[in-house]
């Protein structure tokens, strides 16, 4: 639920699809159930996390300090 807030304080997202996006998301007992949302509520994710960069921060590598794996 976090990100869909962040997605709408940064108005990528409309208060509705807020509503209508997290309501899904509760109603939801497992993530295939999420997949099952509208396509329309979908395509507002999408075109938001694309804005994000969600997508490029998934794909980037871990940085070398992630975890403590750089003692010093």
């Amino acid at each position: 639920m976090k990100t869909i807030d962040e997605m709408l304080n940064l108005d990528l997202i409309t208060i509705e699809q807020h509503r209508e996006i997290g309501a899904w998301i509760e109603r939801s007992r497992t993530p295939e159930q999420i997949l099952e949302m509208p396509s329309d509520l979908w395509q507002a994710v999408e075109r938001a996390s694309e804005q994000m960069g969600v997508d490029a921060d998934l794909l980037r590598p871990p940085s070398l300090d992630a975890g403590g794996l750089l003692h010093g």
